[in-house]
């Protein structure tokens, strides 16, 4: 089996490029983005052939080269994020849309039928009171939900004509991401915890009783890799998408979950400066959802935000200067 990653240079892709070089079914893997990607760190002798390539997704020739009739599916994970979308609308209008149908056309043309996994997120839902569902009308309250949406209306419309096998996942929050700060809204969902834990200060732009949909970097992967072996017919037959199963908290929760892994002092590095920009981005987002369907396709759940922080530890935790509680 051969698959190609975009994005694969962030977190998300070099965390699935380690599950996929492991993976006894895949024989070839291309990791590209905006940058080259490295070959993930934590990843052992591997008998998949890997390439990692320097990639311009706005440009035909570019795509056209690397989405062959070869690949047996392809994880669609580049993308501008919540943060920076909404600051510059006519770059995240370039790589969230464009980039996107330019490689649908491609593979459309050259492969058709090929499974396309396109992680989406809960931000194409305004606010809601209540719990969304997939058949929930979405009413995104910033660009990036928006693009997000019209990606995946498209790849939708491709799966129902039989263009493309899409498989849309609208992801949760993931926490606790590694390294820095990114440009998404929700950055600090993850900051709040790994800057703390590695002894330094950070900030809490939100109220804490703010809530938010997360789940697990090992569950996302989990699931990611589990969407491209669902068969095709175990979808309806007029939609692709999959709202994917997480967990309701609250910022304070979040933090209750710090103080249990890592003591009070390292709680008292987290400062309450609410920012405006960013609530108003974040409140938009809906907190509850029905993963019944996602559920019955096999999809995985996490278990408590402490096990979560935990799994945070054992993976990526070179360089805390903390001590566990």
């Amino acid at each position: 089996m051969e698959i190609i990653v975009t994005g694969a240079a962030g977190f998300v892709g070099q965390a699935l490029a380690t599950a996929l070089l492991s993976d006894p079914q895949v024989s070839r893997l291309t990791l590209t983005d905006v940058v080259e990607p490295s070959l993930p760190r934590q990843h052992g002798p591997s008998r998949v052939e890997t390439r990692c390539i320097k990639a311009d997704l706005t440009s035909q020739g570019t795509c056209q080269s690397l989405f062959t009739p070869s690949l047996s599916a392809v994880y669609l994970l580049h993308g501008l994020m919540s943060g920076a979308s909404e600051a510059n609308l006519d770059l995240g209008l370039k790589v969230n849309v464009d980039s996107m149908r330019l490689v649908l056309d491609v593979l459309r043309s050259v492969n058709p039928g090929v499974k396309v996994v396109f992680p989406s997120s809960c931000a194409v839902f305004g606010p809601s009171d209540g719990v969304v569902t997939e058949t929930t009308m979405p009413l995104p309250g910033s660009s990036y939900g928006a693009q997000k949406h019209i990606t995946e209306v498209l790849l939708n419309d491709y799966s129902r004509k039989g263009l493309l096998d899409g498989r849309i996942l609208r992801l949760p929050t993931i926490i606790v991401r590694p390294g820095t700060p990114t440009g998404a809204a929700s950055s600090f969902c993850s900051g709040i915890i790994r800057e703390p834990l590695k002894g330094e200060r950070s900030v809490l732009p939100v109220a804490p009783d703010f809530e938010i949909w997360v789940c697990s970097t090992r569950t996302l992967i989990k699931n990611l890799i589990h969407a491209r072996e669902i068969a095709e017919e175990k979808f309806s037959s007029n939609s692709r998408i999959v709202n994917l199963p997480g967990m309701t908290v609250t910022s304070g929760q979040m933090l209750e979950a710090l103080k249990d892994v890592a003591g009070e002092e390292t709680v008292r590095l987290v400062e309450e400066k609410r920012d405006p920009v960013i609530e108003k981005l974040v409140y938009s987002w809906p907190a509850r959802f029905d993963t019944s369907l996602a559920e019955n396709l096999g999809f995985s759940r996490d278990g408590t935000l402490k096990q979560i922080l935990d799994e945070y530890i054992e993976d990526y935790g070179e360089g805390l200067k903390v001590q566990r509680a």
